[in-house]
């Protein structure tokens, strides 16, 4: 079923890690210009491109989780993966926004590195809920 609560979350996690991404800052650089996913895509070093394929991806597997209600087991190990991507994506962002020099006037560091901790969150609840309907499915077989 498409209305549990655990669609919901995984749907939350879909909406930020792949349409609010574009509305934050995520790390500033030396000339101050404020960089977005648009400008993570286009760097010239690998890390920094795989900040916004990793969120994309994480986007794309919960939007996939979510169609995948009949398989409880895969909609749960699609979700362990996606918080192994967020928890990738959090520790490129703090390892980067770290080695940005110190504050200026405005700071450097962008909203956008506590977005991974949200998705983790909501992923977090939603595979709770997919194990409690497995374990209701579970005891619902065995009185048969």
């Amino acid at each position: 079923m498409i209305q549990r609560i655990q669609s919901i979350y995984l749907l939350l996690a879909a909406l930020l890690s792949g349409g609010v991404v574009f509305f934050v800052s995520f790390l500033g650089s030396e000339n101050n210009e404020v960089s977005n996913i648009t400008s993570l895509l286009t760097d010239k070093r690998f890390l920094i491109k795989s900040i916004g394929i990793g969120f994309f991806v994480s986007a794309a597997l919960s939007a996939l989780s979510i169609f995948l209600f009949k398989q409880r087991q895969n909609q749960f190990v699609l979700g362990r993966l996606n918080i192994l991507i967020n928890f990738y994506l959090l520790g490129v962002l703090l390892f980067e926004s770290l080695m940005l020099s110190g504050e200026t006037t405005v700071s450097e560091k962008g909203i956008g590195v506590s977005l991974p901790i949200i998705v983790i969150v909501l992923l977090v609840m939603a595979n709770k809920a997919i194990k409690k309907d497995e374990n209701l499915v579970k005891s619902v077989d065995r009185l048969r």
